[in-house]
């Protein structure tokens, strides 16, 4: 009776004994991986498709490390790998925070829970899922790459959970820190702004790529590798290659490095989640401050008066507020300044280059109802003739050319010094005025007769369904028929340099601001009465999204 009792009370203590905080948190992440599965077949689809893609790609760059096993230069390889892998991990949650939703921490901020327990709970789950996958296939083929000997097998034991834990810990550290970022309306504008880092990167991988190639090949990378080995969690693999190469001690030290980064980063991030616990948020805090007075004011007392001015201001609001719409602003103005300068640095630029940053710019006059969304039938109600179309055409062109004849010059500017032609840069800066006085002309008539929808919804959906059609017209015959009028001042300049007439090509100046002005001024009086008869198909359009 007594022994029967005794496994009685034993069961019932260990039924009541509460459940593994860790082993929790990775079944609500399975959980939240399979119910994400369910009712969409379009978003099992693509779950499906990623962990297809992450397992090929995965397979065949682990299989492409391990064929540098005994290459002169494997070292220098993989440890430049981890070093972008960690950077991939830090960064990318930032721009991409919903991609994973377990990444924000302040859902649990009700529950009983201390933040040590939670560290180890979230470290556990965040090792499940296609981007820890990718990354162990990463780390197995980098130290397969360069493991020699018991030593560097042993190390290399050691070295895969280590980069790994590594690469997870700062992802998460830097996540949570920013976690207020992520959850805002900032933090959304940073994710759109993604494309602009994207292809920033792209053009500094083709550069350094192309610099790499022809100044001698892997071996130009030995001294920054030299100085990234010694960066965790990069150190990890580099680990491997010292004690691979006899070098005991420095493996030690990578060794100890890496584990003190490891032991810091989890700190950071339990003191991170501390304070996320503990310190209210702004929908908790009373609005005491009184609101500043937006109305006017500093640079907006410079802008007209009138309908003109109101509209100009309203134009230069959504630049800054509206997150594609400053998407689209940004990453015009960075890639419209890249090309150029990176093709002058390279020693194939030209100076007429600076134009592309001009028609960059100047394909932000198209669609420009539409950019307003379901906005604009506050902006319908106040168009009932030509004239009122004429203004808010006029206000909303002067408002880009705010921005982007200045932005010229400066372009024009840079890339004269680059390629040190001073005696071309006034004809390279009318036509590039000229071509974007042509596209601010073809853009009006554009947003008149081809308007159609941006949906809000989707940080790469820039046109709603059905409607790809009148983007495209738009947008590139728009483009072509901006060539066709500026093609008089194209033709005098092709002469000019052709002719090498270079005492008189400065006319191409007051000839291109001219030219460009007088375009801009056509177009708008060509799509002001297009705009007040066609105003109910307009708002239609624009409405769809």
């Amino acid at each position: 009776m007594t022994a029967v009792t005794a496994s009685t009370a034993s069961t019932a203590a260990t039924a009541s004994a509460p459940a593994s905080v860790t082993a929790v948190f990775v079944r609500l992440k399975l959980s939240l991986m399979r119910n994400g599965l369910k009712g969409s077949s379009k978003r099992k689809a693509a779950w499906i498709t990623s962990l297809v893609f992450a397992l090929v790609v995965g397979f065949f760059v682990t299989l492409g490390l391990a064929m540098l096993h005994g290459n002169a230069h494997a070292g220098t390889v993989v440890v430049l790998l981890a070093a972008i892998l960690a950077l991939g991990w830090a960064f990318m949650p930032l721009f991409f925070p919903t991609g994973d939703e377990t990444l924000d921490p302040s859902r649990l901020v009700m529950l009983p829970l201390r933040p040590r327990p939670l560290v180890r709970a979230l470290l556990a789950s965040s090792l499940v899922g296609i981007g820890p996958l990718f990354t162990l296939c990463l780390a197995v083929g980098s130290v397969i790459a360069v493991a020699r000997g018991a030593a560097g097998v042993a190390a290399s034991v050691v070295a895969v959970p280590l980069l790994l834990l590594g690469c997870v810990a700062l992802a998460r550290a830097v996540a949570t820190a920013n976690v207020r970022l992520l959850t805002s309306r900032k933090g959304r504008d940073l994710a759109l702004l993604s494309g602009l880092l994207i292809a920033v990167g792209a053009q500094l991988v083709n550069f350094a790529s192309q610099r790499l190639f022809q100044t001698g090949g892997l071996s130009q990378l030995e001294p920054a590798e030299a100085v990234v080995r010694w960066l965790p969690p990069a150190t990890a693999v580099g680990m491997v290659d010292s004690a691979s190469k006899g070098s005991y001690g420095v493996a030690a030290a990578q060794l100890a490095l890496t584990v003190g980064a490891l032991a810091l980063l989890l700190w950071s991030w339990e003191r991170s989640l501390t304070k996320l616990m503990v310190t209210p948020d702004g929908s908790t805090i009373a609005a005491a401050k009184p609101e500043k007075d937006r109305s006017g004011g500093g640079f907006w007392s410079l802008l007209p008066a009138g309908r003109t001015g109101a509209a100009m201001q309203r134009t230069l609001r959504y630049a800054v507020r509206d997150p594609k719409t400053k998407s689209a602003w940004v990453t015009a103005l960075a890639i419209g300044l890249i090309v150029p300068v990176f093709n002058a640095l390279q020693g194939t630029g030209s100076l007429y280059l600076a134009c592309f940053g001009a028609g960059m710019l100047g394909v932000q006059m198209y669609n420009q109802f539409g950019q307003d969304t379901s906005a604009f039938w506050m902006v319908a109600q106040t168009i009932s003739t030509p004239r009122d179309a004429y203004v808010e055409l006029r206000a909303r062109a002067c408002a880009l050319a705010l921005v982007t004849v200045p932005y010229t010059v400066f372009v024009t500017v840079v890339t004269a010094a680059l390629v040190g032609n001073w005696s071309g840069f006034p004809a390279a800066l009318g036509l590039a005025l000229a071509l974007l006085g042509a596209m601010l002309c073809t853009g009006a008539v554009a947003s008149a007769r081809y308007p159609y929808s941006i949906p809000t919804d989707g940080a790469f959906k820039n046109v709603a369904p059905g409607q790809g059609g009148l983007a495209w017209m738009g947008i590139f015959g728009g483009m072509l028929a901006s060539a066709l009028i500026a093609a008089p001042v194209i033709a005098l300049t092709i002469w000019l340099n052709v002719a090498d007439l270079q005492d008189v090509s400065w006319l191409v100046l007051p000839l291109g601001v001219a030219w460009g002005t007088l375009a801009t001024w056509a177009g708008l009086r060509l799509a002001a009465p297009t705009v007040a008869r066609r105003l109910p198909e307009i708002l239609l359009a624009v409405s769809k999204g």
